[in-house]
């Protein structure tokens, strides 16, 4: 039997895997068991000897539980400095005991409670745990005189250092003591969480208190659980995690994507299927499929069938679509998988896929099949975008708008054909997801060129002429920003393009007016810019 230098744990857990093997350990190498309520009772169940917090402290639970950690023998046992004199007196005069290992899971605050249609405060905040953060604090804040263990999966990993050294080294100490800190923070910015959603905010909001309750908030809390060490970052010189944004509320989060088969997922995989899937669900009820690279649309079409779908998309840049994503709206079949196993792509997103369709896919062992079930990737909860810069956060609204056909504007002399009008919308859901400076050439179903990313609209709308797939008389153009010159009004007369679609706001509207005019183009202002950056 080892001397450990532990000579007395307090034990407090919700989560009670493994606890039952961690303090057998402990009481078989004499280290006296201090625990509360539930705890207590499994434990003394399993023939451990366990003092309870109520006798060690003599002083009773109180207030339905609220009250039993928080007593100054509890925090004076984990706080004094061992090497203190002063301290040590202080223990001895107020007879309290020195406490060396604090063991402790707080109460499941979970994220259902973040529903909008379940919001029962005054049930939910009794699962706001006070003493276990309390406790936590304290033990991490003395690390180095007391172990911290808020993680059973650590428990293995304590004892077999215990076992070998009779104590944990400095560094183990303050390893936990980080991991516990860390998690108190995002424990605590869940709870922020949900009584910014649990109280409208900006209503409740003043003058006098508009830098502590808005959609801003003064104090910004980001409750993230790491859920995988990726491959590699952006490039194989760096390194990356996938983080599960804790506070979102909804289906449609990429921590919720199901992956059936292929290679573990890159981060720019990832980056690349949340554009896929936030492009596909503009065009939720439709046959819909699109081609990703560089979360660029390079194919994009609404379909008969699914094997529809997918051929005008990929027709519409076939040799871009070489490594792409593919994104559906419906379930994949053995005819479009037939089709696209012939392809070489990187991922597959669907709602499904038949059993034919699996069985002919997963012969590519590489390829990645994803079930995506998400409905509505624009319902937001008043989620925010966030863009990490350096040395600060940006935050904004995510791009939720959608095009009111009712409150479009008509400049032009020759007004847009039905058929017209549908290609224009059609085209203008895809710019919203291309980077700026962004120009789509679509008939009514099919994006058939697109121009991303340029330094000058005018060479992104050349890039999209030239990247189009077929004759371009009678598509339609969409510019994600205003035309800044008439010029690309031009350009699109040279190539027969018969309508355009775009924010207007410029300062020389009346020229890109005139041009159309002259070209017999119909033109139509949306008074929405989608600038993607």
């Amino acid at each position: 039997m080892k001397a450990l230098k532990v000579k007395r744990a307090l034990i407090s857990v919700s989560d009670k895997s493994g606890i039952i093997d961690f303090a057998k350990y402990l009481s078989s190498n004499n280290v006296e068991i201090i625990s509360t309520g539930g705890t207590a009772k499994l434990l003394e169940e399993n023939s451990i000897n366990t003092t309870k917090i109520s006798d060690f402290t003599g002083s009773p639970e109180i207030l339905d539980g609220r009250v039993k950690t928080l007593h100054p023998k509890i925090f004076a046992g984990i706080l004094y400095k061992r090497e203190n004199k002063k301290h040590i007196d202080d223990l001895k005069e107020f007879n309290a005991k020195n406490i060396d290992l604090v063991v402790v899971n707080l109460y499941p605050f979970s994220k259902d409670f973040l529903q909008e249609d379940n919001r029962k405060i005054e049930k939910d905040i009794e699962y706001i745990d006070i003493g276990g953060p309390t406790l936590v604090r304290a033990a991490a804040k003395n690390f180095k005189d007391v172990i911290v263990v808020i993680d059973p999966k650590d428990y293995p990993k304590v004892i077999e250092e215990l076992d070998t050294n009779n104590d944990l080294s400095y560094n183990t100490r303050l390893l936990l003591a980080i991991k516990a800190f860390s998690f108190i923070s995002y424990y605590d910015s869940i709870i922020a969480k949900y009584f910014s959603n649990a109280f409208d905010v900006l209503k409740l909001n003043t003058n006098i208190w508009q830098n502590i309750n808005n959609k801003f908030p003064q104090y910004l809390t980001l409750p993230a659980k790491r859920l995988d060490i990726l491959r590699y970052g952006e490039n194989p010189h760096q390194e990356a995690a996938l983080y599960e944004n804790s506070s979102f509320v909804g289906n449609s989060g990429l921590h919720n994507l199901k992956q059936l088969h292929g290679k573990k997922l890159s981060y720019n995989n990832l980056v690349d299927i949340d554009a896929a899937i936030n492009l596909a669900n503009d065009f939720n009820g439709d046959n819909f499929c699109a081609i990703i690279k560089h979360t660029n649309p390079c194919g994009a079409a609404i379909g008969r069938t699914t094997l529809d779908a997918f051929n005008k998309a990929f027709e519409g840049d076939s040799l871009s679509a070489f490594g792409g994503i593919v994104c559906f709206n419906k379930t994949v079949d053995e005819n479009v998988a037939e089709a696209m196993s012939k392809i070489f792509f990187e991922v597959i997103i669907a709602p499904n896929f038949s059993d034919k369709a699996l069985q002919i896919l997963q012969k590519k062992k590489n390829l990645r099949l994803i079930v995506n079930h998400s409905e509505n990737a624009n319902k937001t909860n008043g989620e925010l975008e966030v863009k990490n810069v350096t040395g600060a956060y940006l935050l904004q609204d995510k791009n939720t708008q959608i095009l009111d056909k009712n409150k479009l504007e008509f400049p032009t002399n020759r007004k847009a054909t039905n058929d017209e009008l549908d290609a224009l919308i059609f085209a203008w859901k895809i710019v919203k997801h291309v980077k700026s400076n962004a120009i789509t050439i679509t008939d009514k179903n099919s994006l058939i060129g697109v121009g991303a990313g340029q330094m000058s609209r005018i060479d992104s709308l050349k890039i999209a002429i030239n990247k189009a797939s077929k004759d371009l008389n009678g598509t339609v153009m969409a510019s994600d920003a205003f035309f800044p010159f008439r010029d690309c009004v031009d350009e699109a007369a040279k190539h027969g393009i018969s309508a355009i679609i775009q924010p207007g706001g410029s300062i020389r509207d009346k020229e890109s007016v005139e041009a159309a005019n002259e070209h017999n183009i119909a033109m139509v202002f949306t008074r929405i810019r989608h600038f993607k950056h």
